[in-house]
């Protein structure tokens, strides 16, 4: 038998196929190769006749060799199942070549459709991942649960209701079950709406998201184009500069704009709205409703939206739900501007309207005029309104839009007179009657034909118009309004006589069509004029300037404030960069400030007064103790901020020194340090964690080595002197100037000054007889005092002695601790040998020397404070601070004042509209 060892397959250069077999025999040893070339020829299949015989002699020669016998009929049957085993194995070899081949072109087809796939990365940011996602869906699952129980629970209660209801339960109880059962299907009902809530939360969230995703992805395809404004825009912007640059009505402006006037409930708001195709105002019954100017740019675009001058959101004037909103800003924005009382205010709403067929032009609407005021409105109302009126029309530019209410007498009205007096001659008006459709069944036609032809008021007009606004209906559409107006005007018997009126004097469309033709006819007109006259403006401010600052740059409020919050930044920078030392003297210097009189008042001078060594030592443990666990910590913390506020405050003071220092920023500076040292607070842990620092370190009650010993002693005395001082102040002011300074300066005393020399001599004997006196007088001491002072025909009380006594003791305690002191000083090694049976008493300067400690521990943690957290923190708050009076145009106004800044921004502000003016008409003139 043979068995198979070994298979190859190998592909040569000329792609020949070769199968070589390597066949054991039956005896396990002999290895032979068989190998099979393709056919080429016929040579070829005598070569393999050739090729099986010789191997078939090789077989037997082996197998003879090793004395084995093949009996003629095995080797026959051997070789037929080589042969079997070749085909089989060309067999194999062949599936294996189509199954590899095969594999490999499935895998570059798998590749290609997976490139062709779209990119789904957004979900993963439309979408919530990992942990997030994990508990959304956990929270769902919860909440499902939550409803299912108290469903169940309901129902439960429902049949519990009905099987007590058939037991023949009492009325009361089941009363009871009744109102449980409500309360359950409540509470579901919360449930179920929270649920839902929720739901539409993510789901808006999710549109969000993806919306800012594809938003994002279209950005980074696509290249910014600059979007081209259109003159309407142009000009609007023009109108805005001048608002912001004309508060106070100082600078004439004449620009053309279409001012809508008229009485209050006339309809002007209603025409207006008509014009804008789109009901964008609130509206109230009887109730001013516009209370302040409102600038309405008009412009034709693809969508009907409208937008404020300063936000970016867009409201669709097609939905009812942001045209709600639009009516709310408005309404909120015009109580807004309404402060100190008034009803109406002078601050302009302006706002955008873009849409299909809309014409272009710059609208005003204005309170309406009123001729007797409500007790709610402030008593200037009809004079503001008057004179606001007065100033919008006596533009001479200005068109005037003259409402009618053509429902009421015309002698009621109040707008004519006023009109007349800005437009005598009628040049700029167009006449408006508003509710046509009441006025023919109210008012007697004949009236209604002169009105609009110019016949019954003196005032003179370009054109006369008719139109409806409404029917009384406020839930109406502007395509209602319009389309009752269309069918009016065809079928009222008013219009349709020969001769009575034109037909292009009806309708709101007609309307708009002639005020956008007259508006920007006026525009074509004067707006060269209006240039030419804020170059004229720029010449004369610049001029200004080079006389008053020649070598400084006109610098507005922005950019001075910007320069002077560098300013401010570099100063907590340089802040940071004080060197250790001077921080430790100066918050040594605070501390001791802070802590001195503690010390002397409540801790030495009781202690001292105790009588004895150990009495004093054993107070001043208590005394130390309970201050370090109590006051001390918060004090030092105190002393500390105080220490950060006082550097912070010198470095600007040094900065003011500088020979390029510009004064302009001293007010702003000041606020801005001032506000955000009030706001700084000293972190909470830094008390707990001083605390502990200042218990350790008034434990140790022994002075280590002799340079302590001297610097304790310093202090001592260093701080006695000072007390004495302080003392010496007080008894001067008690007791009067002494004989020289009467003498040199003319000074007498007083009569309780002569008496209380007089105590202080009966005192002084106290003193002198007995030096380690107590700190308080005894019942016979004060008798004798006041014996002997009446003696000299002085008469005091007691309490009168004793007041005297407290600052003439003080003194004689401090020259006593001082004294004190100095034998003090070179007792150290005397100190060390006896400790506290020292024969010197030297215990006050062990007391210094640990409150020297404690202050030179704690201004060390300080300073760390300081330097690594207290520094940074501020540095944070003044940040916070600058970016608040950043954004306050009424702060930086009242912080940054003076000639140079007014002047300044004036001529920035006159630059910015010559500008704006150059630009829109280089454009108008491109339109032509």
């Amino acid at each position: 038998m043979l068995r198979i060892y070994q298979n190859t397959y190998r592909r040569t250069a000329r792609k020949a196929v070769v199968y070589s077999t390597k066949v054991i025999c039956c005896n396990h040893s002999t290895l032979c190769n068989i190998t099979r070339q393709p056919r080429r020829n016929g040579a070829g299949a005598q070569w393999e006749q050739h090729h099986s015989r010789s191997h078939e002699q090789f077989l037997l020669a082996g197998n003879q060799a090793r004395g084995w016998t093949i009996p003629p009929h095995s080797r026959g049957y051997g070789m037929f199942v080589v042969r079997i085993l070749k085909g089989a194995l060309k067999l194999r070899y062949l599936v294996l070549g189509g199954a590899i081949g095969g594999g490999v072109s499935l895998s570059k087809k798998y590749e290609e459709w997976k490139e062709g796939l779209p990119d789904m990365k957004w979900l993963e940011v439309a979408l919530p991942q990992g942990e997030r996602w994990s508990q959304f869906s956990q929270n769902l699952i919860e909440m499902g649960s939550v409803v299912k129980n108290a469903i169940d629970i309901a129902k439960e209660d429902i049949r519990s209701k009905t099987t007590v209801a058939a037991l023949g339960i009492p009325a009361d109880e089941s009363q009871k079950l009744q109102s449980q059962v409500e309360t359950l299907q409540t509470e579901i009902m919360n449930v179920q709406i929270k649920y839902q809530k929720e739901l539409e939360k993510m789901e808006k969230e999710n549109r969000e998201l993806r919306q800012q995703y594809l938003i994002l992805k279209t950005n980074k395809k696509t290249t910014a184009k600059r979007i081209k404004k259109s003159l309407i825009d142009m000009y609007s912007e023009v109108l805005d500069e001048l608002s912001g640059y004309d508060t106070g009505y100082t600078m004439a402006d004449h620009l053309p704009r279409v001012v809508v006037v008229g009485d209050q409930s006339s309809g002007k708001t209603s025409v207006l709205e008509s014009i804008a195709k789109a009901r964008i105002f609130p509206r109230g019954s009887g109730e001013m409703m516009t209370r302040a100017p409102v600038k309405v740019t008009l412009a034709e675009g693809p969508y009907h939206v409208a937008q404020f001058r300063d936000t970016d959101r867009e409201y669709d004037l097609t939905k009812e739900s942001d045209l709600a909103d639009l009516r709310r800003e408005v309404e909120f924005r015009m109580r807004a501007s309404v402060r100190g009382g008034k009803t109406v205010s002078n601050e302009v709403i302006a706002m955008t309207v873009k849409g299909p067929g809309l014409q272009r032009m710059v609208l005003v609407d204005l309170p309406g005029i009123i001729s007797t005021m409500t007790v709610d409105m402030a008593s200037d109302t009809k004079d503001s309104i008057h004179q606001m009126t007065k100033h919008y029309m006596s533009n001479p530019n200005a068109i005037i839009l003259c409402i009618q209410d053509g429902s009421v007498d015309a002698e009621r009205s109040n707008v004519t007179d006023l009109v007349m007096q800005c437009d005598p001659l009628g040049r700029r008006t167009i006449f408006v009657l508003t509710k046509v459709d009441l006025a023919e069944e109210l008012a007697d036609p004949e009236r209604i034909r002169k009105i609009l032809s110019g016949k019954l008021f003196p005032m003179k007009a370009l054109g006369y118009y008719a139109v409806v606004t409404g029917r009384g209906r406020k839930d109406d559409s502007i395509d209602a309004i319009r389309q009752y107006e269309e069918d009016f005007f065809k079928n009222s018997k008013l219009f349709h006589r020969r001769g009575v009126i034109m037909p292009h004097q009806v309708t709101s469309r007609n309307l708009s069509l002639a005020v956008s033709d007259r508006f920007w006819k006026m525009v074509r007109e004067t707006i060269e004029q209006q240039a030419d006259a804020f170059k004229a403006t720029r010449f004369n401010l610049e001029t200004e300037w080079k006389n008053n600052f020649p070598r400084l740059r006109e610098s507005g409020r922005d950019e001075l404030f910007d320069k002077a919050k560098g300013e401010i930044l570099d100063e907590v920078v340089t802040l940071s960069q004080i060197s250790a030392k001077k921080w430790d003297d100066a918050l040594t210097a605070k501390l001791w400030e802070k802590l001195s009189n503690y010390v002397f008042e409540n801790v030495y001078l009781p202690a001292a007064q105790s009588g004895s060594q150990n009495s004093f030592n054993t107070m001043v443990d208590i005394k130390l103790r309970q201050w370090a666990e109590q006051a001390l910590p918060a004090k030092s913390v105190e002393a500390g901020w105080e220490a950060l506020q006082q550097e912070f405050i010198s470095l600007m003071e040094r900065a003011k020194k500088a020979h390029d220092h510009d004064n302009v920023f001293d007010q702003l500076k000041a606020a801005v340090v001032d506000e955000a040292i009030r706001r700084h607070s000293w972190e909470d842990k830094a008390i707990d964690m001083l605390r502990v620092i200042q218990l350790n370190t008034l434990e140790d009650r022994f002075v280590h080595d002799k340079t302590e010993w001297d610097q304790a002693v310093k202090f001592l005395e260093n701080s006695v002197n000072t007390k004495l001082v302080q003392t010496d102040e007080t008894l001067s002011q008690m007791f009067g100037p002494g004989p020289w300074t009467r003498f040199a300066h003319w000074k007498s005393l007083t009569q309780d000054q002569q008496k209380r020399r007089s105590v202080k001599g009966e005192l002084d004997k106290i003193l002198k007889n007995d030096v380690k006196h107590l700190p308080s007088l005894s019942y016979d001491e004060l008798t004798t005092v006041r014996k002997n002072l009446q003696r000299d025909n002085v008469e005091v009380d007691t309490d009168y002695i004793r007041q005297t006594w407290f600052p003439v003791y003080r003194k004689h305690f401090l020259q006593q601790a001082l004294q004190r002191a100095k034998e003090c000083r070179k007792a150290y090694y005397l100190y060390t040998q006896q400790g506290a049976e020292c024969e010197v008493s030297c215990s006050d300067v062990v007391l210094f020397w640990r409150i020297q400690q404690v202050i030179k521990v704690t201004g060390n943690a300080l300073r760390q404070q300081v330097i690594n957290r207290e520094a940074r923190r501020l540095d944070k708050e003044i940040k916070a601070v600058l970016d608040e009076f950043s954004d306050d145009e009424e702060r930086k106004a009242h912080l940054l004042t003076g000639k140079r800044v007014q002047l300044a921004e004036e001529l920035i502000k006159v630059r910015q509209i010559q500008e704006k003016l150059e630009e829109f008409i280089n454009s108008l003139n491109q339109e032509k």
